[in-house]
């Protein structure tokens, strides 16, 4: 209960603080659906893990994955052409462990199918991509008022 408690209150915390940065619509969905994002797949990967079992190590590539989102952000000083790129760089990412994880034959550990890595990354991957492109929009947005 003290982790889903700090996962859902550093979730709250995060979007309070980055959605401030801009009113527009788009950059504040874009938000709330990167840390939605992150948040179900942190506690996904905890709770049952996404390759394997939950204590499986290849499951440590998804914080690698989430730390390219976070650092990307940091980068971009959280603008909206910035946050486009950190994550679509995510979602390269996301196909980049999903490749990892075939070609390494994970899909042979317990719990785990080819079709369960290519549907559970594939979902991630589309989610991460939906928000790049509500960050584009927030950064077109932008360009055309300006």
């Amino acid at each position: 209960f003290l982790a889903a408690a700090g996962l859902l209150f550093g979730a709250g915390m995060a979007y309070g603080l980055v959605a401030r940065l801009s009113g527009n619509m788009m950059f504040r969905l874009g938000v709330g659906l990167a840390i939605l994002t992150a948040l179900f797949m942190l506690w996904s990967n905890l709770a049952v893990g996404l390759i394997g079992r939950e204590n499986e190590p290849a499951n440590r590539m998804y914080l690698g994955l989430l730390a390219v989102g976070f650092l990307g952000a940091i980068l971009g000083r959280f603008r909206s052409a910035g946050m486009m790129r950190a994550l679509f760089a995510t979602a390269l990412a996301q196909v980049l462990v999903t490749l990892i994880a075939l070609v390494a034959g994970m899909q042979h550990y317990p719990g785990s199918s080819i079709p369960e890595i290519l549907t559970v990354n594939g979902f991630f991957f589309i989610l991460w991509l939906a928000s790049a492109l509500l960050f584009r929009n927030a950064a077109l947005d932008k360009d055309a008022g300006a």
